[in-house]
């Protein structure tokens, strides 16, 4: 999967369990400046620079100037311990070292998929440090989380400024992003006049509830559009604390509990990214998760963590990359024929 930054994140437990943790409440802390996204830099994925993005395995290629969308893509935590810097509870976008993290790990192994149907536009924020999601000090949480959502929320703004032009449009995330993906939808989409651009949104690696919009229904089938699909990867048979989540099988892109064999996986990419590997995963939602058998590829046994929550989107990358299209060609087809019924004289 990805196993250098699953490593982080075992490195960082491990320093908890030390009590090596951030020991400064939220207030006590300096914080980063924001980030001006007019400064292409503070950009992880952008359409007019050479980015991790623009990558994909062999047999598959990404044009993104050419496609006739956008993904707004929200990275998932790559500040997972030490900044090296004094800033503690949220990251400094003009950290080297934190941005190689997102860059090689999320950006490469996640944005890329979209590359096939949609340009891809990834901004830095100052992310909130993966400690946030287990302190006891909640307010310290909510506080660092709220900062890094200004910066996304700012981000989202600009791209709908100076980007967009009226393209449709698809939002995706992972982890702490698919938090904020869930503000944005309520805040800019749910309701609003962008509604009739909305693709969809792939929100896994969080918990969502399916009464967690008013008006954004999760997805029906793996055609539907307008909606959006979430799920989170565990080892087949592991029962972790049970949420009120919606859980999509990213192979038949319904809610239906069916276990769907490893025939109808279309791919998976790995940490070497050369390839995509069909045939890998197994799936089956239960009590919103999913469940996956341990895949099999060279070293694959030495996974001992039921939580593959590192792999949500890598592990079926063809499956969303397809889907993506699809969702997106039933968008397109779809406001053609309404275009033509409303040009036919009556």
């Amino acid at each position: 999967m990805m196993p250098n930054l699953t490593r982080a994140q075992g490195n960082t437990r491990k320093q908890i369990k030390k009590g090596k943790v951030i020991e400064k409440r939220f207030s006590e802390c300096p914080s980063p400046p924001a980030p001006d996204y007019n400064d292409i830099s503070n950009w992880a994925a952008h359409p007019d620079k050479k980015d991790p993005s623009d990558e994909v395995p062999k047999s598959l290629s990404g044009k993104q100037n050419q496609q006739l969308a956008d993904v707004f893509f929200i990275h998932p935590t790559s500040f997972t311990g030490s900044s090296g810097d004094s800033f503690l509870w949220n990251a400094d976008v003009r950290n080297a070292k934190i941005n190689r993290e997102t860059d090689n790990g999320a950006i490469r192994y996640q944005a890329s998929i979209f590359n096939a149907n949609y340009r891809v536009f990834a901004p830095r924020y100052r992310q909130a440090h993966f400690f946030s999601f287990l302190t006891h000090n909640l307010s310290d949480k909510k506080q660092a989380l709220d900062l890094a959502y200004t910066d996304v929320r700012k981000a989202f703004e600009y791209y709908l400024t100076h980007h967009r032009n009226g393209r449709p449009f698809l939002i995706a995330s992972h982890s702490q992003g698919t938090i904020h993906a869930h503000r944005l939808l309520r805040e800019f989409v749910e309701g609003k006049s962008l509604q009739q651009d909305f693709v969809g949104a792939y929100l896994p690696g969080m918990p969502v509830p399916a009464d967690s919009f008013t008006l954004l229904m999760p997805c029906k089938d793996s055609t539907d559009y307008g909606c959006w699909t979430s799920w989170r990867t565990w080892r087949f048979g592991y029962e972790p604390t049970k949420f009120n989540a919606v859980c999509h099988n990213p192979i038949l892109w319904t809610m239906d509990t069916l276990q769907v064999d490893k025939t109808q996986h279309k791919g998976a990419v790995l940490q070497d990214f050369k390839k995509t590997r069909s045939g890998l995963c197994d799936a089956k939602v239960h009590s919103g998760i999913l469940w996956i058998h341990r895949p099999s590829f060279p070293g694959s046994r030495l996974i001992k963590n039921p939580n593959y929550h590192i792999g949500d989107f890598n592990l079926f990358y063809l499956d969303v990359r397809n889907n993506a299209g699809l969702r997106l060609r039933s968008y397109l087809n779809k406001s053609t024929a309404q275009k033509n019924a409303n040009n036919t004289p009556k």
